[in-house]
């Protein structure tokens, strides 16, 4: 019987006891509110992907049930995405009995209170800031580039004193805004970050002054910071004629997500409009995340580990796309045109993105899995085969404390995708066989992406990689918000690198 059949049987014969009617009851608060919607809206049968639900909202609601004390996984939720299958998974297991639900993992996972290593000690990298390390080095084949977010907002009267008041706040609070990395592949808190750089353009003609910020825009846009000096977050402030203001910011990925970049703005701004408050400090700091995190995923990774390698033999290699030289070169410190990224953008109205969502919803499709086909499409069309190996970042944010959400550091991970465009199908078809293919291997994202790889290398006997990345922010909210925008202006450039 399925799940759904269930769900209905127990309802239809009157058999649903009260701790199913509460299991019921909070499911449905629990996917309305990640919807945006009213629980009385929601059909107990409705496939919840047409309904808006994406993997980043499938992964919050899966750990928010797992800190309560289920067992539930990702891949379980994905076979039938429908309120009521979820409601008889979860039903299964007793709410609030986390000792016996947790898993053999959650004996061995030290409280969030608990600091492995005094301040100045250092610890290892997460895996996907080995993976920047590594980029970065000169020698590297499409390496030599520092992976960052640069972003630049247009406002006005900016206070500098006050603005720099609130950056030493801001990095006083967050440890990774000061971390230094060692040659060695590891990393600690410094003592102290950058100050508030300030250009004074105010004496300028608007021509001067409009030169000046673009060569700016490109040297900040290409930097590559030294981190082994701590080097890895910056803020300055052009001061304009007229009054007008631009921040620049820059957050290396080895400090911080992207997810970290909305934190850090939002905090910034909090510090900077209420001087008074002094700011209160993190009782959780990165170093203390990865220990619990890995703590936490240890059994699991070994199962994710084991499903991964079973499948090394089907994988596909990555595209090869026409280039103007051999990709696998290692690139020298001078080959600039190797190692700038350009950025081509396309804005999509509120009219046209709510025709893409509408659309894809009436597909079961979510909508960045409709532009993740749109971009393999696209790949295929200029690769030497239709199928091909696609590397997809996760934001892989763990909420075990309510303080992880307000964390700066990076916490995400990879996936490899298997985008098998062989077949001449219509692209919703071809879209959703890609989001199963998807949703399949983030159910068993806890071996990521750079550690299949590894292992493909160590099988092969040579480097594999997979350096064509889809990256999709859908789902992740407005990284500048409104009070960020308030107070320091619009958003008018920003680009990520790696």
């Amino acid at each position: 019987m399925s799940d759904e059949a269930v769900v209905k049987a127990r309802t239809a014969e009157g058999g649903v006891d009260s701790r199913d009617r509460h299991t019921a009851v909070a499911v449905r608060e629990a996917v309305a509110r990640a919807l945006d919607m009213a629980p009385q809206e929601l059909d107990d049968d409705r496939d919840l992907f047409e309904l808006g639900l994406d993997s980043l909202v499938l992964m919050s609601l899966v750990g928010a049930w797992r800190r309560e004390g289920s067992t539930v996984t990702f891949q379980d939720l994905t076979r039938v995405p429908t309120l009521g299958a979820w409601t008889a998974l979860l039903g299964r297991v007793p709410r609030g009995d986390a000792s016996a639900a947790a898993g053999p993992e959650s004996s061995r996972t030290a409280p969030v209170g608990a600091s492995p290593g005094a301040e100045g000690e250092s610890f290892p990298l997460a895996t996907m800031q080995h993976a920047y390390w590594i980029g970065r080095q000169d020698g590297q084949p499409l390496g030599g580039v520092a992976a960052h977010f640069y972003v630049e907002l247009d406002g006005r009267e900016l206070d500098p004193p006050r603005l720099d008041t609130a950056l030493q706040a801001l990095v006083r609070r967050h440890g990774m805004l000061r971390a230094v990395f060692d040659e060695e592949g590891r990393q600690r808190f410094g003592a102290s970050g950058a100050p508030l750089a300030i250009h004074d353009l105010r004496e300028c003609t608007a021509e001067e002054a409009e030169s000046e910020l673009e060569l700016l825009r490109e040297r900040n846009t290409h930097a590559r910071p030294d981190i082994a000096a701590g080097d890895v977050f910056r803020v300055a402030v052009c001061l304009l004629p007229g009054g007008g203001t631009r921040l620049q910011i820059d957050l290396d990925m080895m400090a911080g997500d992207a997810l970290s970049l909305r934190v850090l703005l939002s905090d910034l701004q909090r510090f900077y409009e209420c001087p008074d408050d002094p700011p209160r400090g993190l009782g959780l700091d990165y170093r203390r995340y990865l220990a619990e995190h890995d703590a936490r995923r240890k059994a699991e990774r070994e199962q994710h580990a084991a499903w991964w390698r079973e499948r090394l033999d089907e994988l596909p290699r990555a595209p090869r796309l026409p280039t103007t030289v051999d990709p696998l070169t290692p690139v020298g410190a001078n080959d600039t045109a190797l190692t700038h990224s350009r950025r081509l953008h396309h804005w999509l109205g509120p009219d046209d993105k709510a025709a893409l969502i509408n659309a894809a919803r009436r597909h079961g499709l979510t909508p960045a899995a409709a532009l993740a086909t749109a971009f393999a499409e696209v790949i295929a069309a200029w690769s030497d085969s239709r199928r091909f190996l696609l590397n997809l970042p996760l934001f892989d944010r763990e909420i075990f404390s309510p303080e992880v959400a307000q964390l700066v550091g990076d916490l995400s991970s990879s996936v490899l995708l298997d985008a098998d465009l062989s077949e001449p199908l219509p692209f919703s078809r071809q879209a959703r066989r890609l989001q199963e293919r998807l949703q399949e291997g983030i159910s068993h994202g806890a071996y990521g992406g750079v550690e299949v790889l590894r292992d493909l290398a160590r099988v092969t006997g040579s480097p594999v990689l997979a350096p064509v990345v889809y990256t999709s922010a859908i789902g992740l909210g407005e990284i500048f918000e409104q009070d960020v925008q308030k107070s320091f202006g619009r958003p008018s450039w920003i680009i990520s690198q790696g």
